[in-house]
C-alpha cells in the first residue's frame, strides 16, 4: 500500500497479524446522551479516499462513507455507555467501556487494535496500539469515527423527539449557547449527565 493513512495496518499486516480493528467514539464532550464507540475491521482491499476524523466531515459525507464502511467492512460493530455510566464510573472509564463493548461485539475477533487516543481498552487480550490523532491517520479508526458519530447522531435525533424542547437534533448534546439555555429554563432531561458542570447546578 501506499496509501498514508494504510501505515499503521500496514506494519501490523508485516509483524503478521490479520484481522487489525479501527476503535473509536463520539460523544465524549456532551452534556447529554450515550458516549458511542465503534470497532472496525476494514480488508485490505478496502479504498474510499477522503475518509478522516468524521469531526471534519460533512454530515453527507459521513453519511456516504457509512455506507461504504457497513458494506464493505470485514467486521464492524456499535456499542454504548449510558448517561448513568457515565455519572457512575467518569467519561473516561466509560469511554473506553464502551469501546470494548464495540470490540466484544465483531463478529470476527480481532487480533491487533489500533485505538485512538492514549490508552488502551482494559480486559482484552489482543495486542493494542493506542494512537494520538489515529482518526486523522489511520484508515480503520477514521472508519470507526465515523461510524461512532453517524450512529450517535441518529441517536441523538431520536432523543430530540422525545425532549424535543432541548433541540439535541441541532447540537447533538454539546454544551452550545442554545443547550445551556434550555437546561437552565427546563432544567436536566433523563438523558442528560448529572455529574456534568452545566448540568449538575440545576439538580434540584
Amino acid at each position: 500500500m501506499t496509501y498514508p493513512m494504510w501505515s499503521f495496518e500496514d506494519k501490523a499486516a508485516l509483524n503478521g497479524y490479520k484481522y487489525i480493528a479501527g476503535v473509536d467514539e463520539a460523544g465524549r464532550g456532551p452534556l447529554a446522551g450515550p458516549v458511542v464507540s465503534a470497532a472496525v475491521i476494514l480488508p485490505r482491499s478496502f479504498s474510499c479516499p477522503g475518509l478522516t476524523d468524521s469531526k471534519q466531515l460533512t454530515p453527507l459525507k459521513r453519511e456516504k462513507f457509512y455506507s461504504v464502511i457497513m458494506e464493505e467492512a470485514v467486521a464492524a460493530a456499535t456499542a454504548i455507555a449510558t448517561p448513568e455510566e457515565i455519572d457512575t464510573i467518569n467519561i473516561l472509564q466509560a469511554s473506553l467501556l464502551s469501546m470494548k463493548r464495540a470490540v466484544d461485539r465483531l463478529l470476527v475477533t480481532p487480533d491487533y487494535l489500533l485505538v485512538d487516543g492514549i490508552f488502551t481498552i482494559k480486559g482484552g487480550s489482543m495486542v493494542q496500539e493506542p494512537i494520538v490523532h489515529g482518526d486523522e491517520i489511520s484508515i480503520s479508526i477514521a472508519a470507526a469515527s465515523v461510524l461512532a458519530k453517524v450512529t450517535r447522531d441518529a441517536m441523538m435525533y431520536e432523543f430530540h423527539l422525545q425532549y424535543p424542547c432541548y433541540g439535541f437534533d441541532r447540537h447533538k448534546g454539546y454544551p452550545t449557547r442554545v443547550h445551556k439555555e434550555a437546561i437552565v429554563t427546563h432544567g436536566p432531561s433523563p438523558i442528560h449527565r448529572k455529574t456534568f458542570r452545566g448540568v449538575k447546578e440545576f439538580i434540584n
